[in-house]
C-alpha cells in the first residue's frame, strides 16, 4: 500500500532527523560518564572491602616517543563499578581486553583460554575475552632462562628450569590469587598524535597469562574484567618497560571522575598545571607509591595524634593507590577523625552495616553539614577530601562513611594508611617517577589536560573518556541505523 503525501512527509522528516543524529554522533567527543549499573544493582559493602583487600597482597613495548592515552571506564562508587578500567588490544589479529588500572600492583595479566574458573561474563557492561596464545601469530613464550624471568623482584620460582614456561603467582589479602605464566605479544593502544587526536600504535610487551584464579577473581561476574594493568614501579610494570625501552619518560597522570565517570589516564609529562601542582617526594626504595604524611585536619582543626603515627618506612606510612576503592586509616587515626567528623551532627542516629560501615540517615546537603578532611604531606603539600567524596549514599537519605579502620596490613602485620579512589577521585594526580615525586590538584576530570610530546616538544590536549558511554552510544547508533534501514525498505526509497 502506497502511503499518502502527509505520511510520506512525516516519515521523511523522521528519516532526516535520524540521519542527522547518526551524522552528529559520528563526530562527538564523548565525555567520560560512569553511571552504568550492573545486573545486581550495587556492590555489597563487604564485597567492596574484599575488593580492596584483594588488590594488596603482593618485554619491551616498541612505540614512537609520544604520550600515550589510555581510555578509562568505570567509577569509584560502591553502587556501580567501584573500579576504573581501560581497554587494550592484544595479539595478532588484535582482540580487545578490559583491565583494571591499578597503581598498587606491577604486572599486566589477563585471563587465558585454559582457565576453567575464570569469569565468562561481566555485569559492568563489557565483553570478556580469554586470551589464547595459539590464536595469535605474534605470541611468544617466556621461559625460565630468559632475563625477564630471572630478574623478577621475588626471584625465580623454585624448580623453574630453562625449558619450562616462566610462571607468575600473585596472592591477595582476601585469600584470592592469580597464577599462570608469562608470554610476550603485540599490544595495541593509542598514542597522542595531536590535540584531541590519537592514532593506534603497537609493540610487544611481556605480560601474565592467567591460567588459574581463586576467590573473587574467579567465576563471579560481579565487577569482572579480563585482568589487571599494574602501574607500579617494578621493572615488570608497563610504565617501567616503556621507560626501559627509551620510548617514554617514566611519568604518568590520572584523573578519576567520580562525578560523571571514567576520566583521564595518560603516560607523559603534564604541563597545563605545572605551576599549580605541588609535588611531595616518594619514600625511597618503597615497593609502592609511599609518601610521608605529617598531619590531618578535620574542619580546619588539627587532629591530635602521637608523633610516630605516620612512620614513613615501607612497612608503615601512607600509600597512594588507584586500585583501592576506599581509604584506610590506622585505628589511632580513624577513631579521632570519625569522632571529629560526626561531632558536627551530634543528633545523628548511627548504625553499622555489615559489621564495618558507619551509616546514618541524612536528608540535607552533606557538603553543608559535614567538614572537609585535609591531609598534609612533606614539602607543604596538602590534599582535601570533601564530604560528598568520603560519604557515599547507600540508598535515599542513607549515607555511609568511606573511611575505614586499617584492616589492610603489610605482610608482617604493620598498619598502613592507604588512600584509594575515595581520596584520589576528582583530582589530577601526576606521578613523576623520573624525579621520584607525586603531586595533585582538584580538577574537572571530564575536561582535558595538556601533555608534552617528548620527541617534538609539542604540547597536546588529551581528552577525558568513558568506555561504557561510548559503547552505549555505538549501540544506539546501530539501533537507529537498523530502524532507518527498515523504514527505508517500507517506503521503498533510497537515502
Amino acid at each position: 500500500m502506497d502511503p499518502g503525501p502527509t505520511s510520506r512527509s512525516v516519515l521523511f522528516g523522521f528519516l532526516l532527523l535520524v540521519s542527522l543524529i547518526l551524522h552528529v554522533s559520528c563526530n562527538l567527543v564523548f565525555p567520560v560518564i560512569h553511571k552504568f549499573q550492573g545486573r545486581r544493582g550495587q556492590w555489597s559493602l563487604s564485597e567492596l572491602k574484599a575488593h580492596d583487600a584483594r588488590r594488596h597482597g603482593r618485554n619491551l613495548l616498541s612505540v614512537s616517543s609520544s604520550a600515550v592515552d589510555l581510555e578509562l571506564g568505570g567509577n569509584g562508587h560502591h553502587s556501580e563499578t567501584a573500579l576504573y578500567f581501560t581497554k587494550l588490544g592484544i595479539g595478532s589479529p588484535s582482540k580487545d581486553y578490559y583491565v583494571q588500572v591499578d597503581t598498587g600492583s606491577d604486572i599486566l595479566w589477563v585471563n587465558c583460554i585454559e582457565c576453567a574458573n575464570c569469569p565468562k561474563k561481566s555485569d559492568i557492561g563489557v565483553k570478556l575475552t580469554l586470551y589464547d596464545p595459539k590464536d595469535s601469530s605474534t605470541s611468544q613464550s617466556i621461559t625460565c632462562d630468559q632475563d625477564f624471568c630471572t630478574s623478577q623482584p621475588d626471584g625465580q620460582f623454585p624448580g623453574c628450569k630453562p625449558e619450562l614456561l616462566c610462571p607468575y603467582n600473585v596472592s591477595y589479602g582476601d585469600g584470592s590469587w592469580t597464577a599462570g605464566y608469562f608470554v610476550k605479544d603485540v599490544i595495541e593502544f593509542d598514542k597522542v598524535s595531536g590535540s584531541h587526536q590519537t592514532s593506534v600504535t603497537n609493540g610487544s610487551i611481556v605480560f601474565g597469562c592467567g591460567a588459574k584464579q581463586s576467590g573473587q577473581l574467579g567465576n563471579s561476574s560481579d565487577g569482572a574484567l579480563d585482568g589487571i594493568l599494574g602501574f607500579g614501579q617494578a621493572n615488570s610494570s608497563m610504565i617501567s618497560q616503556l621507560a626501559a625501552a627509551g620510548k617514554v619518560k617514566k611519568q604518568f597522570v590520572h584523573c578519576l571522575d567520580n562525578v560523571n565517570g571514567g576520566g583521564i589516564f595518560a603516560i607523559g609529562e603534564v604541563v597545563e598545571t605545572k605551576l599549580k601542582l605541588n609535588m611531595t617526594p616518594l619514600v625511597p626504595k618503597s615497593a609502592h607509591y609511599n609518601v610521608v604524611m605529617e598531619a590531618i585536619e578535620v574542619g580546619g582543626v588539627v587532629v591530635d595524634l602521637p608523633s610516630d603515627t605516620f612512620d614513613s618506612g615501607d612497612k608503615e606510612g601512607t600509600i597512594i593507590d588507584s586500585g583501592t576503592t576506599l581509604a584506610y586509616l590506622p585505628q589511632v587515626v580513624f577513631e579521632p577523625v570519625m569522632k571529629m567528623i560526626l561531632s558536627k551532627q551530634p543528633l545523628l542516629k548511627l548504625h553499622t552495616v555489615e559489621d564495618q560501615f558507619t551509616c546514618f540517615q541524612y536528608s540535607e546537603n552533606v557538603d553543608d553539614g559535614f567538614p572537609v578532611v585535609k591531609f598534609y604531606f612533606n614539602n607543604s603539600v596538602s590534599l582535601s577530601v570533601y564530604p560528598h567524596e568520603y560519604l557515599f549514599q547507600l540508598k535515599e537519605y542513607v549515607w555511609c562513611s568511606g573511611w575505614q579502620s586499617s584492616g589492610m596490613k603489610t605482610k608482617d602485620g604493620s598498619s598502613m594508611t592507604l588512600l584509594g579512589d575515595l581520596v584520589l577521585s576528582n583530582k589530577l594526580v601526576f606521578y613523576d617517577l623520573e624525579n621520584q615525586s607525586i603531586g595533585w590538584i582538584d580538577y574537572n576530570c571530564s575536561s582535558s589536560i595538556k601533555v608534552r610530546d617528548d620527541s617534538s616538544g609539542a604540547i597536546y590536549y588529551v581528552d577525558a573518556h568513558n568506555i561504557s558511554s561510548a559503547s552505549g552510544l555505538l549501540i544506539g547508533r546501530r539501533l537507529l541505523t537498523f530502524l532507518l534501514f527498515v523504514i527505508c525498505m517500507l517506503l521503498q526509497i533510497s537515502i
